[in-house]
């Protein structure tokens, strides 16, 4: 079992940026890829960006790359989202997720756990 809190979630202005925290707890945090999805409002939930669990390797929506970084720092147990540029259409509930894959990590259904979410909200 691996329990996942996000926080850093808020209000913020278009253009500006927010950075995201998802701290792990339980079985090893480190065994695990992570993955941050958003859900937006009457929208179907979005992957947004994932990392392997050593983090040599990352990929991005289409929609957030060049904007935000995902990074991980083992020894804290805990996966970062950092997001610049942020645009009203990036408001939504930010989930992060862990997944015991090397691929596939597009597909919701590759994540075995979830946390509870942390909402975001950009003005224009």
């Amino acid at each position: 079992q691996v329990q996942l809190v996000e926080s850093g979630g808020g209000l913020v202005q278009a253009g500006g940026s927010l950075r995201l925290s998802c701290a792990g707890s339980g079985r090893t945090f480190s065994n695990y890829a992570m993955g941050w999805f958003r859900q937006a409002p009457g929208k179907e939930r979005e992957f947004v960006a994932a990392i392997r669990w050593s983090g040599s390797r990352t990929n991005y929506a289409d929609s957030v790359k060049g904007r935000f970084t995902i990074s991980r720092d083992n020894a804290k147990n805990t996966v970062y989202l950092q997001m610049n540029s942020l645009k009203p259409e990036d408001t939504a509930v930010y989930y992060c997720a862990a997944s015991p894959y090397d691929n596939s990590w597009q597909r919701g259904n590759t994540y075995d756990y979830w946390g509870q979410g942390t909402q975001v909200t950009v003005s224009s």
